[in-house]
């Protein structure tokens, strides 16, 4: 973009913003002639993608500020009376917002519920935090047709976002999320309301305990073993972090609640959208459990737990083979804990006679290979899908209409799970009740969490995953990735790693079941498999490699340094493409 065009779009923003802090950025960045940085606002509107929008708060059209939300919600409300006519005639539509603790959340929820009361939409707000899961629980008990969660979920400060909802409770999908794309991107009028004139028509209503209550009962009501805990409580010392987002508000009284002894890092207890002692507030992050860990050494916890800003991942650090609540604590990955949870899941139902007829669980495709042996090891079927819980429930969703399997778990890599069918997103809330459970169990057992990974290691084989994110920032980035990708199409390798690539799966148009997307998979002669998967709410191409290795005669030592050594060898013929 010339000149001439960057400060014409920036004019137009600053006659829309109605915000007059982002549209004093805008302001300034103009009469300072700063137009490097003002290109970076406007060369492009921030994308609507198919689960919302994700970009840098501030002013202009490529940023997350208020015009950009409010347009946004104005397409949605526009998309949904579409959609359901009948109900719109009526006067009967609804929705149900939540808010995660980032910089503007409230100013955004706020104002996307102002936006669904002028267009005749009844708009339930939570008055404060509230975790992603509870939007979604929220979205289903209180019959919705859509919901929105203010979140950029484990990003950095400067980010915020937003996801939109379905009345099933899970984020949008085909075609509803293409119809609502169209729609907010042919936005020209947006609809406004008081506060004030909202309240007085019952157009919004602010909730709170009519959904609180219900959720933690419902997070409870998931737990195998309730006698168990009873007893056996107070032999188990929990550190628990929610990285100053919503956690807290929900993890404590459900632990709490269950006699647990849980411990909150104090320095992160409150909610704080600056993230102050954390570099990234993700779970995935050793660096940014580092505090809980200390606690946790000091305290001799037996697990350390962490939820993400709006509570729908969830992380574990536990202590290593001899520590016994205290010295060095290992940090079980996304994947290893998707099968701790899905083994105890499938134990437990066969123990107490509880086994579904078909029972079956999901995982997304980029997920450990571990996952589907341990459920053919309990004779349940494992469906794959697209990376995002919105597919996870998809597939829950057409299985309970049609009888076809019973789904009694959902997980993906990313340290997302789902143990209960309430919700239909991943579930932080749940999965640490569970885990407490788990822990209980196999404690009463004289095992630890480390000690039945190794047992499954024993039953399935040694399995070790790799995760490459490479960033791709400015006008450029999106050009970048694309031409990867493309070359990665055009000239497929023929080895990774030093292993032969016996199969390509490219989703771009779909394959196998699965719906397009722009996926790349290889499949090695070894079992291996690498995956290129280009971020729909980041600029940037995440890589993924899951990677098996038989345990022989040197056992589990040899297994993992045969893994290792593949993962290796795979990452620097990655790295020789997209560079470090």
């Amino acid at each position: 973009m010339n000149q001439n065009e960057v400060a014409a779009r920036a004019k137009d923003y600053i006659a829309k913003e109605k915000d007059a802090g982002f549209r004093a950025e805008v302001e300034k960045l103009l009469e300072a002639g700063d137009y490097k940085e003002l290109e970076d606002r406007f060369y492009q509107n921030l994308e609507f993608g198919t689960g919302g929008l994700r970009g840098v708060i501030g002013g202009g059209y490529n940023r997350m500020n208020t015009l950009v939300v409010k347009s946004a919600t104005q397409g949605l409300a526009g998309y949904l009376i579409k959609a359901l006519p009948e109900k719109a005639k009526a006067g009967k539509l609804s929705a149900v917002i939540a808010f995660d603790s980032r910089h503007y959340s409230a100013e955004f929820a706020e104002a996307s519920a102002l936006i669904f009361a002028a267009n005749g939409i009844t708009c339930s707000l939570f008055s404060g935090l509230r975790p992603t899961p509870e939007l979604s629980f929220a979205i289903r008990r209180l019959g919705c047709d859509t919901g929105i969660v203010i979140t950029a979920s484990h990003n950095p400060p400067k980010y915020n976002g937003y996801k939109a909802y379905w009345g099933s409770g899970a984020q949008v999908i085909p075609p509803h999320d293409k119809g609502i794309i169209d729609e907010v991107n042919a936005v020209t009028e947006i609809k406004e309301m008081a506060r004030e004139e909202a309240l007085a028509k019952g157009l919004l209503v602010i909730i709170d305990k009519e959904i609180d209550g219900p959720y933690r009962e419902m997070v409870k009501s998931c737990l195998f073993r309730p006698a168990l805990i009873k007893e056996k409580a107070k032999e188990v010392k929990i550190v628990y972090t929610p990285l100053h987002g919503t956690g807290a508000y929900q993890v404590e009284p459900v632990l709490e609640g269950l006699g647990l002894k849980v411990i909150t890092v104090p320095e992160q207890r409150e909610g704080n959208g600056d993230f102050p002692t954390v570099a990234f507030p993700n779970p995935e992050e050793a660096a940014a459990l580092e505090m809980a860990i200390k606690l946790g050494i000091k305290e001799r916890a037996d697990v350390v737990m962490a939820t993400d800003p709006d509570a729908d991942r969830f992380g574990i650090a536990v202590p290593g083979a001899g520590a016994a609540g205290g010295g060095v604590f290992t940090l079980v990955t996304g994947n290893q804990m998707g099968a701790l949870l899905e083994d105890y899941i499938f134990l437990s139902l066969k123990e107490l006679g509880k086994m579904p007829a078909r029972p079956a669980m999901v995982n997304s495709i980029v997920t450990t290979g571990m996952q589907k042996k341990i459920a053919e090891y309990y004779g349940a079927q494992c469906f794959e899908c697209l990376t995002g819980f919105k597919w996870i429930a998809d597939i829950m969703e057409k299985c309970e209409k049609d009888g076809s399997a019973s789904i009694v778990f959902g997980t993906e890599e990313s340290y997302g799970y789902l143990v209960e069918n309430e919700v239909r997103d991943k579930d932080g809330v749940s999965a640490a009740a569970l885990t407490a459970e788990m822990t209980l169990y196999w404690r009463s057992k004289n095992k630890s969490l480390l000690d039945r990974l190794n047992e499954l290691y024993e039953i399935c084989g040694y399995w070790e995953e790799m995760g490459i994110s490479k960033y791709f920032q400015g006008p450029e980035g999106p050009v970048t990735m694309k031409r990867i990708m493309e070359e990665y199409r055009k000239n497929p390798p023929k080895f990774l790693g030093g292993i032969e690539v016996v199969r390509v799966r490219d989703i771009l148009n779909g394959a196998d079941g699965l719906p397009p997307s722009d996926v790349l998979q290889f499949f090695l002669k070894d079992g291996t498999v690498v995956s290129a998967r280009p971020s729909g709410t980041e600029p940037k191409i995440k890589f993924y490699a899951s990677c098996h290795a038989a345990l022989g005669k040197g056992g589990l030592t040899e297994a993992k340094a045969e893994a290792g050594k593949k993962l290796a060898a795979i990452k620097d013929d990655i790295r020789a493409v997209i560079g470090n």
